[in-house]
């Protein structure tokens, strides 16, 4: 599809954003007096409550605990009778499906405009003598399950195979290999063993190859790779592209991912967090969160201060949303230059309901880019999360990004590549309905 027929499907969805919101308005004003009020009301009060009680949950044990359980599940049911009781459940969906089709056809249409580019892919050359360490006990044992050692060496690879039982200093590997004439360096293991091998090509500029042997797996998925079965990741050797994406640096140290400050940290310093995550964070959040162990930060991104933060997340990129801390994120680009950063601080039970109703407009939440970070606390040092990894660093503590740092070698078939779910801007929707962004050529929108 030309970049003409890209413009002009964009201008009708963003069209139909407008129709669809201009219908949720009119079903809800000819139905004010059928209800229209009470759904909207009885919703967010569904909503405030079961915040609330999830805060209660986390934050607190015994009774409030129990309590906090209850009113999470019980306030959404709540809602739910009421619908049904009064006659208001068609239109409660009715406005569901109208503010529905309102938000697909907005993101569809910022998706067409060609706002968020992808990633550039150039040729690359097959490597001659590549070398891949591998973590046999990564994933479950994703290794062996799918036979990537002897996949990789049909191949042409050299596969270092690292022994369980004795750790091993995979960045020494793999400058060892650089010093024996590798020309790529790889890894099949986890985001925190990725980064370290990244840092040494990056360092020597040599083509760097993911293969998706972890757990989580959040660089492969960002890259758009194969997750489910890591061994396609290997036909990057033979049939391959190179993507040019940033590195981050938390005091002298890579990452790929994510580096987490605050209550995420404090729980994955713990030892028995690997065997019991839930349990674990369940235990000790409480006393994170309100107790004596509650730990505050202070960060200045860029020009930007953050004061008395419970959690802060800093990213290689920002994600679509703040559903890294979850898990749930993606980030559409890994060459844009600039770190995602996210603080939270929620201290009651009325701050995670505004949170859950207004969203990034919260008081409790902040969200923004930054090109330097530097996190600071009352201690000599603290704990961080560097892609999951439990570390402790000297305050402060400063991130940062080296831009287009890694040369990573990707297949051209690459399953998880999808269209860059863009961030919600009501001002260019508008504008693209009526016309006055004009169309988009070879990514660059023209007014």
């Amino acid at each position: 599809m030309t970049g003409h027929d890209e413009g002009a499907v964009a201008r009708l969805l963003a069209r139909l954003t407008v129709l669809a919101a201009i219908g949720t308005v009119v079903v809800l004003v000819l139905a004010l007096g059928r209800g229209g009020l009470v759904v909207i009301g009885a919703g967010l009060l569904g909503l405030v409550l079961c915040a609330a009680g999830v805060w209660w949950f986390v934050a607190h044990r015994g009774v409030v605990r129990l309590f906090g359980a209850l009113a999470a599940v019980a306030a959404p049911g709540a809602v739910l009778v009421l619908f049904a009781f009064d006659g208001l459940w068609l239109l409660a969906l009715i406005l569901c499906l109208c503010w529905g089709a309102t938000l697909g056809c907005a993101r569809a249409a910022l998706r067409r405009s060609g706002r968020e580019r992808s990633m550039r892919a150039i040729a690359a050359s097959r490597p001659q003598r590549p070398v891949l360490i591998m973590n046999p006990k990564s994933g479950g044992g994703k290794v062996g399950r799918f036979r990537l050692v002897e996949r990789a060496e049909e191949l042409g690879a050299r596969v270092i195979l690292l022994d369980p039982s004795a750790p091993a200093d995979v960045a020494a590997l793999a400058r060892r290999a650089v010093a024996e004439g590798a020309d790529l360096l790889g890894v099949a293991g986890g985001d925190g063993t990725q980064a370290l091998v990244a840092a040494v090509a990056a360092e020597h500029d040599l083509p760097f190859l993911v293969v998706s042997a972890g757990t989580r797996n959040h660089f492969a998925m960002d890259l758009g790779l194969d997750r489910a079965d890591p061994s396609r990741c290997l036909d990057a050797l033979t049939d391959g592209e190179e993507l040019r994406v940033d590195l981050g640096d938390v005091a002298g140290r890579a990452f790929v991912n994510t580096v987490s400050f605050g209550v995420y940290a404090d729980v994955v310093q713990r030892s028995e967090y690997r065997d019991d995550k839930a349990g674990t964070a369940l235990t000790l959040m409480p006393d994170l969160l309100l107790g004596e162990e509650v730990r505050r930060l202070d960060a200045q991104a860029d020009t930007v201060a953050f004061s008395s933060q419970q959690a802060l997340l800093v990213s290689n990129n920002p994600y679509v949303s703040a559903d890294e801390f979850s898990g749930g994120g993606r980030r559409p680009r890994l060459d844009s230059g600039e770190l995602g950063v996210v603080g939270i601080r929620v201290e009651d039970a009325a701050q995670a309901a505004d949170l859950a109703v207004r969203g990034p407009q919260s008081t409790g939440l902040t969200v923004m880019t930054a090109r330097r970070v530097e996190v600071t606390a009352d201690t000599d040092e603290i704990p961080v999360a560097i892609d999951g990894e439990a570390l402790r660093m000297p305050t402060p503590v400063v991130c940062t990004l080296c831009p287009g740092a890694l040369r990573v070698l990707v297949p051209r078939e690459r399953p998880g590549v999808v269209a860059p779910t863009p961030t919600m801007n009501w001002r260019r929707i508008i504008d693209l309905a009526f016309g006055r962004i004009a169309r988009t050529t070879n990514g660059h929108t023209r007014a």
